[in-house]
């Protein structure tokens, strides 16, 4: 399994945006010398909360300051970009990083967005599907010709390969509706389930998974688990206590953006107290010990009905910046390696020289002790008189 995050990010307003997104480098940069595998930054346009709005360009800047952890856009808004300009500038990123960039693709979260652009919150999912037709068409290297409501593309082509061969990875969004896993099927390409942890989330887990696998079927493709990647969010501390009282710092302020954003928000309530109660009876969030988020990945293993690819953390700020890194920094240590089976050749080795009783201590007892004697040994013969 391998582990990362989606970064929208969650900036609450009233603070200086620059030192905002220049952190959100510097988690990026915390994440590739922790051994995380992968980081998805978002896309959006209005709000104030979430203020990137080009993933393409924060990847760029993040490119250079890294050297391991592969770079997304999570997601790219697919009805507000023409196809052919959003596949250039992915190949480019392909090419400068060397094969380290992903396309998310999805339908644009925010209708604010979209309304901003002039279009109908009930055309943003159609228009997707079309974008992505005419951008996986695009990646293989086909000439496309397509009018639509949203764009036109005459002759289009590519005038570069991907760098990655035959392709970088591209997934689609999902969340409540059959869209993601249908639009997967449908292009045999990967996943993200933003909503895994939501208890409805969880539910339609196995049911993406069959979407997918059906549709992938219907055109000749395989659904492949290890390009299924789940969200979800956490903030970890050495106690549940702990994890709590530093998720005081900002949870109330991201419910009541969420408020304005989605029918139900991904935590419930309007202070503090009552939104973490909710939490502990709703189980959307982890907010505890790196415990308590191993057995919410198993919870999720079950749940799929056989596995996934990747966890994604779903990032936030609801802890101050510190408590925030300490959060990943345990993730990176307890919860990773025991998913990646890191713990097990080191616990068995250890186990081999404790179950050992004496015997390496007497080993080394006793190799100490021929040491000195040999020492003496060899300084007596150096001071005894020859005989004549």
């Amino acid at each position: 399994m391998r582990f990362g995050n989606f970064m929208a990010p969650f900036h609450p307003t009233g603070q200086n945006p620059t030192l905002a997104i220049e952190r959100d480098l510097d988690l990026v940069v915390a994440m590739d010398r922790l051994g995380f595998h992968e980081a998805w930054i978002g896309e959006h346009h209005s709000a104030g909360f979430e203020i990137i709005a080009s993933p393409e360009v924060f990847i760029g800047v993040a490119a250079e300051r890294t050297k391991h952890i592969r770079l997304g856009t999570g997601v790219s808004s697919l009805p507000y970009h023409h196809p052919l300009m959003l596949a250039d500038r992915m190949v480019l990123l392909d090419h400068l990083t060397r094969g380290r960039v992903m396309l998310g693709c999805g339908p644009g979260q925010l209708t604010s967005d979209a309304h901003m652009l002039g279009i109908p919150a009930d055309e943003q999912r159609p228009r997707m599907e079309q974008c992505l037709d005419a951008i996986m068409r695009l990646l293989r290297g086909e000439t496309v010709t397509m009018h639509t409501d949203g764009f036109t593309l005459q002759d289009a082509r590519l005038q570069l390969k991907p760098y990655s061969d035959p392709c970088f990875d591209v997934a689609v969004a999902a969340s409540f509706s059959p869209t993601g896993p249908r639009g997967a099927g449908r292009h045999g390409i990967g996943m993200l389930s933003i909503a895994a942890t939501a208890r409805q989330g969880m539910d339609l887990l196995a049911q993406h998974w069959r979407t997918w696998e059906e549709v992938a079927l219907e055109h000749g493709h395989v659904a492949d688990r290890s390009k299924w990647r789940l969200v979800g969010p956490m903030h970890l501390a050495d106690t549940r206590e702990q994890a709590e009282r530093d998720v005081a710092y900002g949870i109330a302020e991201f419910s009541r953006y969420f408020s304005h954003i989605l029918p139900a928000g991904p935590v419930q309530g309007d202070t503090v107290e009552e939104i973490i109660a909710n939490n502990r009876e709703s189980g959307f969030a982890v907010i505890g010990t790196p415990e308590d988020a191993v057995a919410k990945i198993e919870e999720l293993v079950e749940a799929s009905d056989g596995g996934f690819g990747a966890f994604l953390l779903f990032d936030h700020d609801w802890a101050p910046p510190a408590a925030k890194l300490r959060s990943y920094e345990l993730f990176a240590q307890y919860v990773i390696p025991h998913f990646t089976g890191q713990l097990s050749a080191p616990a068995a080795s250890r186990d081999w020289v404790t179950d050992s009783g004496r015997e390496f201590v007497d080993r080394a007892a006793h190799a100490i002790g021929k040491a000195i004697e040999d020492h003496a040994a060899e300084q007596q013969a150096k001071h005894t008189p020859a005989t004549p």
